[in-house]
């Protein structure tokens, strides 16, 4: 389940482009809190804290007691935007959240064992998704949902609701969603036996000699 972590912020920051370039190169993230009905509260956090506050297993979803120049707030991380070359946090958002009130996030997926029938056939297995959204109280939220593939055959489909979850998680989508699949190679479906069977209804027939 989700690790907590303690993260210090410096609130009152200047809001604007410039003001998150000069940041950024202090290496700070420039960031904001909200939720509950307060204010939104612009902030900024030190990368290296940041990075360090995460690196539990539960990674973004980690819940944090967020002390903002004194004051302390239950919260997670809403969303993280990222330079779109070197992939560096530019800007964070972090929700505040009540421990046992259900908030609603993303998971990380993780396949498990192995599709022997699958591989001896020539297929792959292929995930469908890397995560799966599901509502939970944020000390409850799993650090990663394990599918279990050892017994998947070339026909398989795992979908959302062949999942176990832990109690008290929920998930979100549509039960019929495919979460894991199997994609056959070409070669392998033309040596499949039945490849070359008779043509379907409405094929032409060889003529008959």
């Amino acid at each position: 389940m989700s690790n907590t972590a303690t993260l210090s912020a410096v609130a009152g920051r200047a809001t604007g482009s410039a003001h998150s370039r000069r940041l950024r190169a202090q290496d700070r993230i420039p960031g904001v809190l909200y939720g509950h009905g307060m204010a939104p509260v612009s902030l900024s956090v030190a990368r290296r804290d940041l990075r360090v506050a995460l690196s539990g297993p539960a990674g973004t979803n980690t819940v944090l007691a967020l002390n903002v120049d004194g004051s302390t707030f239950n919260a997670v991380i809403k969303e993280m935007q990222r330079h779109p070359v070197r992939r560096t946090v530019s800007h964070v958002d972090f929700i505040q959240v009540n421990l046992n009130e259900e908030i609603t996030v993303n998971v990380p997926v993780h396949l498990t064992g192995n599709a022997k029938a699958v591989l001896s056939a020539g297929g792959l297995v292929d995930p469908a998704v890397d995560t799966i959204e599901v509502r939970t109280t944020p000390t409850n939220i799993p650090n990663e949902i394990l599918i279990d593939i050892s017994e998947m055959t070339t026909e398989t489909v795992i979908r959302l609701g062949d999942i176990q979850f832990p109690a008290g998680v929920t998930a979100t989508g549509d039960a019929d969603m495919p979460v894991v699949t199997v994609l056959m190679s070409r070669a392998s479906v033309e040596s499949a036996p039945g490849a070359d069977a008779a043509p379907a209804d409405g094929a032409a027939a060889p003529a008959a000699e």
